[in-house]
């Protein structure tokens, strides 16, 4: 093996790398986006007040449920069969909701828009029915200021149903926004946050249908 004593061109060559400026790479830093699990826990806060709220107007129909000041009681005025068929209109618009849910999580921007509209027809079903009972009362003669029981009533199925139509209103919008923008990230979490509203509604009528109707017309 032969060995040669370095140049001046070889030392000339290892002067410039030590004098030459330190070469920085610029990576790219890892962005978390924590707006996803601030909206969430945010949106659960909410559920929970509202739940609040629901068990305060079942916590006062409870007590003056039987106040009827000579009025009509709940066996007389409540038709059952009515009231059945509305809750299976609710029922099965959770079982589409969750069907749109699906179709989401499989990227399919059609489905999604399809179970959401079937979910928006069922829920439209349920406030006509009911808007058709309250309509009925009232001809009646059975109006919120007839009696306590009548005023508690009213203020619970009818706080059921706004929200109801506030969610068919956030469906209409997600229609259109999964129609405009897709599956993003941000629609996925508002659609996300509108089955667990849509859920809880069918959860509280549940305890609406059980509470209010049917023991109310067992009594």
């Amino acid at each position: 093996m032969t060995t040669h004593s370095p140049t001046v061109e070889d030392a000339r060559q290892m002067a410039g790398a030590d004098d030459a400026p330190p070469i920085f790479y610029q990576t790219e830093a890892d962005h978390h986006d924590h707006s996803s699990g601030g909206t969430m826990l945010g949106f659960w806060i909410y559920l929970m007040s509202d739940a609040l709220i629901f068990a305060t107007l079942f916590a006062t129909y409870g007590v003056l449920s039987t106040g009827y000041a000579g009025g009509p009681a709940p066996f007389q005025i409540f038709d059952l069969k009515l009231v059945a068929l509305n809750t299976a209109m609710l029922l099965i618009s959770s079982i589409t909701c969750g069907m749109a849910m699906i179709a989401m999580e499989r990227g399919n921007v059609r489905g999604t828009q399809m179970w959401l509209a079937i979910t928006g027809l069922f829920g439209a079903a349920f406030i006509a029915i009911e808007l058709y009972e309250f309509a009925e009362l009232i001809h009646e003669g059975a109006t919120p200021m007839r009696s306590a029981f009548l005023s508690a009533f009213f203020t619970l199925v009818g706080t059921h149903g706004l929200h109801v139509f506030s969610g068919l209103i956030w469906i209409a919008v997600m229609i259109v926004q999964v129609g405009q923008r897709g599956l993003i990230p941000e629609n996925r979490r508002r659609l996300m946050c509108l089955s667990m509203f849509w859920h809880l509604l069918d959860v509280v009528w549940i305890g609406v249908f059980t509470f209010v109707y049917l023991l109310g017309v067992l009594q």
